[in-house]
């Protein structure tokens, strides 16, 4: 006779969109149950049994909120949503899947630094671009952009950009450059810090197979780069 597990399932925050689609790949290669994920239609919370884990689909600045009180014990969420609502949370490892940067871009072949007048800066980050020019002392000032950021030089409403950069290409495609990278981003695995005591066991278990499956991903991009 089967025996019920009557825990509490940990409850585990999934970032919607591509990191959702990424997370569900490496939780099945652990050996989690993700077909509801893969089929969910307009469900936003799925159990799997044999982790005893409740899979919750939310927006990224949520994904913090939520870990931050408590109401799920883990978080799976870009370094870039982090940086940008420095919630309480603990970041617990690194998952290197969304690799891409934070970079300063604007029109190309313009100094940007060149000239006395205050800088304007259009960003869907208002808070990463207002630290890193702390850093370096200078004067802006902050537009937020909720669309195409990459228009507010072009038409003239900004010097230059804050933005996500991965490839460039949407960049070269409006005239725009790189001026400076600011940092590297990925996705990250958040936890309550509460959680992390109370549910410790559960946590590292999860944590530990999720780490070997990153190392085995790795050591296979490696064979395959040394046999192209």
């Amino acid at each position: 006779m089967k025996c019920l597990d009557t825990r509490k399932p940990l409850k585990i925050a999934l970032t919607k969109g591509r990191i959702e689609k990424n997370a569900v790949e490496i939780f099945k290669a652990i050996g989690a149950d993700c077909r509801g994920l893969e089929n969910k239609g307009r469900k936003l919370i799925f159990h799997d049994d044999r982790y005893n884990v409740d899979f919750v689909l939310v927006k990224a600045p949520d994904v913090l909120t939520y870990v931050e009180h408590g109401v799920v014990d883990i978080g799976i969420v870009g370094k870039d949503t982090m940086m940008e609502f420095d919630k309480n949370c603990y970041e617990l490892m690194d998952l290197k899947f969304g690799k891409c940067k934070f970079a300063l871009a604007g029109p190309k072949g313009k100094n940007f630094y060149e000239g006395y007048s205050r800088k304007k800066i259009a960003t869907k980050y208002p808070h990463v671009a207002r630290s890193y020019f702390k850093k370096l002392g200078f004067d802006i000032e902050i537009i937020k952009i909720e669309g195409s950021v990459e228009l507010a030089p072009i038409l003239g409403l900004s010097d230059a950009i804050v933005d996500i950069v991965e490839t460039g290409t949407t960049l070269k495609e409006n005239g725009l450059e790189v001026y400076n990278d600011i940092c590297d981003i990925s996705t990250r695995l958040i936890v309550n810090t509460a959680s992390l005591k109370m549910k410790k066991m559960e946590i590292e278990d999860i944590v530990d197979r999720l780490k070997e499956e990153i190392v085995k991903k790795e050591q296979s991009d490696k064979s395959k780069e040394v046999i192209s």
